[in-house]
């Protein structure tokens, strides 16, 4: 479930007996854990979401954020020490 999810079904009228299946993206984007940093920045921003389920088989093995992609890109090209 998203945070663009969680305002979708705020703006519907959101019940506190209300479920996650009703209200969660189905099918999101999903990327492995051996997929490239590359492949993953392509399709979270083709894609338009910041959050991406890494999965191994059928069993989610974590989730990749925008944020950690910048540590990675920022890691290779940012000054030290200014």
């Amino acid at each position: 479930m998203t945070e663009r999810d969680i305002m979708r079904a705020v703006a519907r009228g959101l019940h506190g007996d209300a479920v996650v299946g009703d209200y969660m993206s189905r099918d999101p984007e999903t990327i492995e854990p051996d997929d490239s940093t590359q492949h993953a920045a392509v399709l979270m921003i083709h894609g338009g979401f910041r959050h991406l389920p890494v999965v191994e088989g059928d069993t989610v093995a974590g989730m990749l954020s925008i944020r950690d992609l910048m540590r990675v890109g920022l890691e290779d090209s940012a000054p030290r020490g200014v």
